[in-house]
């Protein structure tokens, strides 16, 4: 067996201790590696500085640059994260239904941790707390591997997590992976790992899923779109669909594609068009809109289906909502797609049947994100229509099992008749 077989498998055998650790055990824990991240700062820093360098002379792109680094600001993001995490309730041992079968028979459904999570990542050291604090408050193991570009940070702040919350919990469930071979022994671990989560680009997730027979929780593209109404306020028009552009153009809720309705194009084009150049975007147009975009170019058939992560812009213009809907579920990436109106029909036709797992009304698509959304972190955002969807929190690493508690109950009574099932829902926790 390999060094990375058995790393995984130990942490297997670990995870099923911690699933048992009590609340306490697990908060503690978490206020441990607060309080030591803040303290390895420095540590954290030099790492990244070397890992920036290092990846700037291998001439690494502009968006995957911006993730890979690490800021004091990006490090109190991580803190406050981990006590995010720590102040929700305990997840594990909850009952969520509860049935009589028949008198003195009770089934309960009691919430679990999924297990053993395989993380795999590109460029963003972030993931690593992010994902270790809600695996750990859950109860789950985590095998990290990331990218090679941030191996030195990825390390520092694993070491900096993992050593705090050893005296707490059992620390061996979380293993970080660094060698090039490690994904491929990954991907074929279907004894050892329950759930893969890949976050990178479009062509590293998509590979992950091909690639595997593990459940693969994640999206392989973020192409999100904001759609002008004919009933649009233009001002909050102009502020979402500035927003969902310009705020973070690196990232997979970044707005690619706006289509605007034909009928409030003359009006608001334009405007849009100047607050776009003001912020370095370029504008890719249909002739329609090219000719009202002042400094826009002509766009390809292949931009209505591009992911930019950068400042640039499809423009189409539509004739109808129903138009734009059907636009954007065959354009779109079913990740997160906006609507801005003041008509409250088409706002909820537009609800209804745009197929994402974000679908906002006069809201930027940046709102997308587990951290707004009040889950405390992210493991993830997901396009599956299975388990869990969009930005998914700690609820993702969960699942069930089913307890029955009876006195000495047997199934033969109720073949003959003997007995009958009542299979009634009541308002009860287990207790044993």
């Amino acid at each position: 067996m390999n060094d990375t077989r058995a790393a995984v498998r130990a942490a297997k055998q670990a995870s099923l201790e911690l699933a048992t650790a009590s609340a306490e055990d697990k908060d503690s824990a978490l206020e441990a590696m607060a309080l030591a991240l803040d303290a390895g700062r420095a540590k954290v820093l030099k790492a990244n500085a070397e890992d920036v360098s290092a990846a700037e002379a291998d001439g690494l792109e502009g968006p995957m640059l911006k993730r890979l680094t690490v800021n004091d600001a990006k490090i109190d993001g991580m803190i406050a994260g981990i006590r995010d995490v720590a102040s929700f309730a305990d997840p594990v041992g909850h009952t969520m239904a509860a049935k009589e079968l028949d008198d003195g028979l009770t089934l309960y459904q009691v919430s679990c941790p999924i297990g053993m999570i395989g993380v795999i990542f590109e460029s963003r050291p972030d993931v690593v707390p992010q994902i270790m604090s809600l695996c750990l408050k859950s109860g789950n193991g985590v095998a990290f591997k990331g990218g090679r570009e941030a191996v030195r940070t990825n390390r520092a702040l694993f070491e900096i997590l993992r050593d705090a919350a050893s005296a707490h919990i059992p620390a061996d469930a979380f293993v970080m992976l660094e060698t090039r071979g490690d994904v491929d022994d990954i991907l074929d671990m279907d004894d050892s790992i329950d759930l893969l989560i890949p976050r990178g680009s479009n062509a590293f997730v998509r590979h992950i899923q091909d690639s595997t027979r593990i459940p693969v929780l994640g999206h392989a593209a973020g192409i999100c779109h904001v759609y002008v109404d004919s009933a649009a306020d233009t001002d909050k028009a102009l502020k979402v669909a500035l927003d969902s552009k310009v705020q973070y153009p690196a990232v997979c809720n970044a707005a690619e594609t706006l289509l605007v309705h034909r009928d409030i194009a003359d009006a608001f084009l334009p405007r849009i068009a100047e607050k776009y150049s003001a912020e370095g975007v370029e504008m890719r147009c249909d002739s329609v809109a090219l000719a009202l975009m002042k400094g826009s170019v002509p766009a390809s058939e292949e931009d209505w289906d591009t992911e930019y992560n950068d400042l640039v812009i499809s423009v189409h213009v539509v004739d109808s909502a129903e138009d734009a809907i059907a636009f954007i579920n065959t354009h779109g990436s079913h990740h997160t797609d906006a609507i801005v109106t003041e008509d409250k029909a088409t706002a909820a036709r537009f609800v209804s049947a745009v197929d994402s797992a974000d679908v906002f009304v006069n809201a930027s698509t940046r709102f997308a994100d587990g951290y707004r959304y009040g889950k405390g972190a992210e493991v993830g955002i997901s396009t599956n229509k299975i388990h869990s969807r969009g930005p998914v929190g700690m609820e993702g690493l969960m699942i069930y099992k089913y307890v029955l508690v009876g006195n000495g109950d047997i199934v033969a009574d109720y073949a003959s008749g003997a007995k009958h099932f009542t299979h009634r829902d009541v308002n009860r926790e287990l207790e044993l």
